[in-house]
């Protein structure tokens, strides 16, 4: 796509917008922001922001996986703030940001790709969804990442920096540019929380 398609997709998508779309569109970023400064109301925006979005997926991009992630997404950010609220260690104010060592980190990769495969058949066997090992690639990291972001775990971002990213292109290839355009945002986000909680485990 040559830059002024890309304006032009950009506007019309721009002018084509519900108020529910950018509702998605606030919630979502309103999270990622609230999350890298260890706000618990994150979960609160995110909860909101992928029921709207898995919708949205199901009915709108035919993407059936990322449709059941955003679902998964909705109980999780339940967990997310019951964790993040009463899981704390004793004389701490808050769930302390941890790390994981590198072979915790390869075990996860390992289940991430059987995840990716097994998903990626499923939905290409009995679903008409687009791209079915990429999306499940997508969603399967995506849903370790977000067990991570529940428990503080650092590393967290980084996985959300690969993966937000690969989803630029998901979309795109769907000529859905403003939610692109929305996970390039995700993406630099992801950058600023991993930024952030590393100086605070530093600290």
């Amino acid at each position: 796509m040559e830059l002024s398609q890309f304006l032009t997709a950009f506007a019309e998508q721009i002018k084509s917008q519900h108020p529910l779309d950018w509702a998605i569109t606030f919630t979502a970023l309103l999270y990622v922001w609230l999350a890298a400064r260890e706000s618990a109301w994150c979960w609160v925006s995110g909860i909101v922001s992928s029921g709207l979005w898995a919708w949205a997926d199901f009915a709108r991009y035919n993407l059936w996986v990322d449709g059941l992630l955003q679902a998964f997404y909705v109980l999780m950010g339940f967990i997310g703030l019951y964790t993040w609220l009463f899981a704390k260690q004793k004389n701490e104010d808050k769930l302390p940001i941890k790390r994981l060592p590198l072979r915790q980190h390869l075990l996860l990769w390992l289940a991430g790709g059987s995840l990716t495969l097994s998903l990626g058949f499923l939905f290409q066997k009995y679903t008409p969804t687009s791209f079915p090992y990429a999306d499940s690639l997508i969603t399967a990291f995506s849903i370790i990442a977000t067990f991570l972001t529940i428990k503080k775990v650092l590393e967290n971002w980084l996985y959300w920096i690969i993966f937000d990213a690969l989803a630029i292109f998901l979309f795109w290839a769907k000529d859905a540019v403003l939610v692109a355009v929305v996970m390039v945002i995700y993406t630099l986000m992801a950058v600023y929380g991993y930024r952030k909680w590393k100086k605070e485990i530093v600290h």
